[in-house]
């Protein structure tokens, strides 16, 4: 592996651990040469669906793209870096698992709207603020009855 300060390839693996899943190796590495740490990450490249967006161009899926939804939903809350890789996890299971070789940005779009309702009510509302295209103020107040716990008691 090559050191991503100095550039050597003499690098040396110092510590390794599983995620909580199992399906994620984390890397501490040494440089040898500059005695710098960095950290990598190893996970089975697997082949995901292509998104249709809403114009009907198709596009690879995005890992970081999805990553950085959510990580924008989700600025400013206190919501961990290993719940956020979860939900990355739990959507990308979901779209392996639906045997789809295409999905639409709209599917993706839910399913990262169900993972932020778990994570965050906040963040939830963010983003389906944008998502939803809300017009009025109506439709942003119905969205927070969604997650609103009194109205779940009724």
């Amino acid at each position: 592996m090559k050191c991503p300060f100095c550039g050597t390839e003499d690098t040396a693996v110092a510590d390794t651990r599983l995620n909580d899943e199992g399906d994620v190796v984390r890397r501490r590495r040494k440089c040898n040469a500059c005695d710098k740490r960095f950290t990598t990450y190893e996970r089975a490249e697997i082949h995901l669906p292509q998104v249709v967006k809403k114009n009907g161009l198709r596009t690879e899926y995005d890992r970081a793209k999805l990553r950085a939804s959510l990580e924008l939903a989700l600025r400013k809350r206190p919501v961990s870096m290993e719940a956020i890789d979860s939900a990355v996890a739990g959507i990308e299971d979901r779209l392996l698992t639906s045997g789809e070789r295409e999905v639409t940005s709209q599917q993706v779009g839910e399913l990262v709207m169900r993972e932020l309702r778990k994570l965050d009510k906040v963040a939830y509302i963010r983003f389906a603020s944008v998502y939803r295209n809300f017009e009025d103020v109506d439709a942003f107040s119905q969205a927070i009855r969604e997650v609103s716990p009194s109205s779940r008691k009724k």
